[in-house]
């Protein structure tokens, strides 16, 4: 199950899991987005469903969930990618802004978990944090909040479902070619700079499928920081 695979991160990773010979729930918003990515698995020979799914709305996290069961009876693999920032001072934040962007970034990712870990035996979870849990900018601090939070949860769920039940990590990204970096506003207008090599999402999707992977047997309840060493530069 790959959340946000209608585009850079979640597409690719969707792709390369059915490429690896994984059934996938290619889950979006958007249909339109969701079905080309399920046709470009389809079309190579490999096996996806499109499911729907509004992260913020836990029934439709659920109903994404039963999709999958339904279909293959089990979850191996959750992939926690679909996000979404804002842009501005928390003066000038709604309460309704933060709120959303907590239950599209952080609560869907405990409520998929809280519905898949059942369902799993020697599964795993990777969950897309950001190098904006360890060092961020101004004016997205919830953003960044729920990713630090998105991390924290992760080394909990390892000591409350150890492995071979499950084992899960968090991949944190830099900078990379997706419609969130280029849609970002600031960016747009050239007040933030992008530091650093700017990732491929074919490369962010190789780290996730790694710790998908029984190659990654002994890595529990940790954040890989795939950057391409902008940690290093800030």
């Amino acid at each position: 199950m790959v959340t946000g695979a209608g585009s850079g991160i979640g597409q690719a990773t969707a792709e390369q899991l059915a490429a690896e010979g994984g059934h996938v729930v290619v889950i979006d918003r958007s249909e339109s987005a969701g079905n080309e990515t399920a046709s470009l698995i389809t079309a190579k020979n490999g096996s996806a469903i499109f499911s729907k799914c509004d992260v913020g709305i836990e029934s439709e996290i659920k109903a994404s969930v039963d999709l999958a069961v339904n279909k293959w009876g089990r979850v191996d693999v959750l992939v926690n990618n679909a996000a979404m920032m804002t842009f501005k001072k928390i003066t000038d934040l709604s309460t309704e802004e933060w709120d959303m962007v907590m239950a599209v970034n952080l609560r869907s990712v405990f409520l998929f978990c809280k519905f898949c870990i059942p369902l799993m035996n020697n599964g795993s979870i990777v969950n897309v944090s950001s190098v904006h849990a360890h060092e961020t900018t101004a004016n997205v601090v919830p953003y960044a909040s729920s990713k630090g939070a998105m991390e924290a949860f992760s080394r909990g769920v390892s000591m409350e479902y150890p492995a071979p039940k499950v084992r899960i990590n968090c991949v944190a990204p830099g900078a990379v070619d997706t419609p969130m970096l280029w849609n970002n506003p600031n960016i747009k207008s050239g007040a933030e700079k992008v530091e650093g090599a700017i990732g491929k999402p074919s490369e962010l999707s190789a780290a996730i499928c790694f710790l998908a992977s029984d190659e990654a047997s002994y890595i529990n309840g940790t954040t890989l920081v795939v950057d391409g060493g902008r940690l290093d530069i800030l």
